[in-house]
């Protein structure tokens, strides 16, 4: 059964962050808050947490496109090319924000994500997700939790997600209400921005 940790933004408690960061160390699975929508997360680090991640959305590791959620932009370089002026610019003006980037991969990334030619970079614009990548030292991988109504497409209730997923996951952070509206993608690999999906981020 998963544990219900109550962490909100305005006070976060450090010993529940402590705690998220102990079960992430171990391998585990967690359900967390961010500035947009509640997402899956796991140690990227950890080949056996990410292809548990895999399995919970129902794909195959090699398959999955999990974006790293970093608490700054100083993790850019373990994972990214060189980026040019421009580029970092757009990144310094909208990090933290409801964002994720694209950007060219190089060839220092973790395991799971070996063979990858780009990555997704998101810095979320929300105390508890940058608390918990700050203490565990090291980004997250992360993926969007989706709803099965046809109408909402992402779910918001942080009770309702973890009856849902309560065999599946070790804690679930539960915020208060998420956001209906995911975060915007951005490609910058070729310089220019280009939006792959329009959400709640405006460049």
């Amino acid at each position: 059964m998963a544990k219900i940790l109550k962490i909100y933004p305005d006070n976060p408690q450090e010993s529940f962050i402590v705690e998220v960061v102990k079960t992430l160390q171990k391998g585990g699975i967690i359900i967390y808050p961010s500035d947009t929508v509640y997402a899956l997360g796991c140690d990227i680090n950890n080949i056996k947490a990410m292809e548990k991640l895999a399995h919970i959305k129902k794909m195959k590791l090699d398959k999955a496109q999990f974006s790293i959620i970093c608490n700054d932009l100083s993790h850019l370089s373990d994972f990214t090319r060189p980026i040019d002026t421009a580029v970092f610019r757009i990144l310094k003006n909208n990090v933290p924000g409801p964002f994720t980037f694209i950007l060219e991969a190089n060839k220092n990334l973790p395991l799971a994500y070996k063979g990858k030619k780009t990555i997704g970079i998101r810095v979320p614009d929300h105390p508890v997700p940058q608390l918990i990548v700050q203490k565990l030292g090291h980004p997250i991988a992360s993926t969007s939790i989706k709803d099965d109504d046809e109408i909402l497409e992402y779910s918001t209730d942080p009770e309702l997600i973890a009856e849902k997923y309560d065999h599946l996951v070790d804690i679930v952070i539960d915020s208060g209400y998420g956001d209906n509206m995911a975060s915007t993608i951005v490609d910058l690999t070729s310089g220019e921005p280009e939006v792959l999906r329009e959400g709640k981020g405006v460049l």
